[in-house]
């Protein structure tokens, strides 16, 4: 599959979420979705304040009140896209899935990046000049409510490459 912009052949969800833990590949398959998709990409860690990229800089994990404005914030760019948006954001808990849909204030897709510790300890590794280090992948894991059934909501096996994990998404969202 080529991650090049295309108009797909069917109607996407006009707001997407490419969430999961940190070193997951949120920013490389929401990217890739988001040409396939030919929608609007952002990345939720442009919208963290000075703050929270310092604390998880020297390995800290956010709280939730660390959390709350940047997902407002997040929604709020999702919110205003003129057009379809494609957005890499944790959303790890649920509570942070439904501010992010509070927010937006229409439906948002979520396609949750689903990979084990050891797979995604070994891609933290191997990555470069990233603010998250890997001591906090744990915590990641100890926050992480995969979704639950009655979310819009896909966990997509990351396995794979980047193409394969965006064609699990299209073809979700193809078969509605």
């Amino acid at each position: 599959m080529s991650t090049a912009a295309s108009q797909p052949a069917f109607d996407p969800p006009r707001r997407i979420v490419v969430m999961g833990v940190a070193g997951c590949g949120k920013s490389s398959v929401a990217s890739a979705l988001a040409r396939a998709l030919g929608a609007v990409y952002q990345d939720g860690d442009a919208y963290h304040p000075p703050k929270n990229i310092e604390k998880m800089s020297s390995g800290i994990p956010l709280a939730d009140t660390d959390r709350w404005p940047w997902l407002d914030a997040v929604a709020d760019a999702m919110r205003v896209s003129p057009g379809p948006v494609v957005m890499a954001c944790s959303a790890l808990r649920r509570t942070y899935r439904d501010r992010l849909r509070g927010g937006v204030g229409s439906d948002v897709f979520f396609a949750f990046l689903d990979g084990d510790l050891a797979l995604i300890s070994g891609r933290i590794a191997a990555r470069d000049g990233h603010f998250m280090p890997p001591s906090l992948l744990q915590s990641q894991f100890d926050t992480l409510e995969r979704p639950a059934a009655d979310e819009w909501a896909l966990a997509v096996d990351i396995s794979g490459d980047i193409d394969a994990s965006v064609m699990q998404i299209l073809q979700h969202l193809r078969r509605g």
